[in-house]
């Protein structure tokens, strides 16, 4: 793995070995209706983002075209999608830059994510080494009830920090969800996060890393914010070329678990930091 650290082309084969980028589990099926509804303004695909106007389903489709290598062809409506490999390098190598410039400026930075079965990889290591060069890590509201609502009705998560990384559990401990948390679009925990930080006098986050609600939630709060992004979010792409959330990286986020690691190595050499 130690070269991938260095070595983009390393790294690509890495991508596509995995699923990760190139041909990916995402359905066209899904990514196209994931459209329908945000050009719909439905809030379970917002991701707790305002669109600052309307976007329509095609000039969603050529904005992932733009931004992922997804196809732009509204009558593609079958098989699976595909995300460019090189373009996740380079939002790598940007999400890499502003983890720098965080850890050159002591900034205080809060990790979050809705995806903790596959990303807690990525962003803990992330989160460790940002700690030992000098930022706040911040844990805000740590074992605080969430209520969100789901479409089995609304659920209380618990707010916890496996890792510093922030997520939401079942907080019924002989869940078998208790340590790795629970899927989550919501921007909620976000929000719960921040008053908890405000509520005890802050400091307030001046980044926030995450995906879905996480990192959509902080951009429409006017907090900068960079993540992942799979090719049936568009919500974090329109975040992105409205100004909210600068850098995005296109890749699936439901690959293994442990193919993500090297993501991470990968941005922390680029970060030029070190655990």
């Amino acid at each position: 793995m130690g070269r991938v650290l260095t070595d983009a082309p390393v790294l690509r084969r890495h991508l596509l070995a995995t699923g990760i980028a190139g041909p990916v589990a995402t359905s066209r099926d899904k990514s196209l209706r994931r459209c329908r509804q945000f050009a719909a303004r439905d809030p379970r695909v917002l991701l707790g983002l305002e669109p600052e106007r309307d976007w329509s389903v095609t000039e969603l489709l050529r904005l992932m075209a733009e931004r992922c290598g997804a196809s732009g062809d509204p009558g593609r409506i079958s098989g699976g999608e595909v995300i460019d490999p090189d373009r996740t390098i380079a939002a790598l190598r940007a999400f890499a830059e502003r983890l720098r410039g965080a850890a050159g400026g002591g900034e205080a930075v809060l990790f979050g994510t809705g995806h903790p079965d596959r990303l807690l990889g990525f962003y803990a290591p992330l989160a460790a080494a940002l700690s030992a060069a000098g930022c706040v890590v911040l844990t805000p509201g740590e074992g605080r009830d969430v209520d969100i609502t789901t479409r089995f009705g609304v659920r209380t998560y618990r707010l916890n920090y496996p890792g510093s990384v922030a997520v939401v559990s079942d907080p019924n401990p002989s869940a078998p969800t208790v340590t790795r948390g629970v899927h989550t679009h919501s921007p909620l925990p976000l929000r719960a996060a921040l008053g908890a930080a405000a509520g005890a006098g802050g400091p307030l986050p001046g980044l926030v890393v995450g995906d879905h609600g996480w990192a959509c939630g902080a951009g429409q709060l006017g907090i900068e914010a960079i993540g992942l992004a799979d090719a049936d979010d568009p919500a974090l792409f329109v975040a992105q070329v409205e100004g909210r959330v600068p850098v995005v990286v296109p890749l699936d986020d439901s690959a293994q678990s442990d193919s993500y690691g090297p993501l991470a190595e990968y941005v922390l050499k680029h970060a030029r930091l070190s655990l």
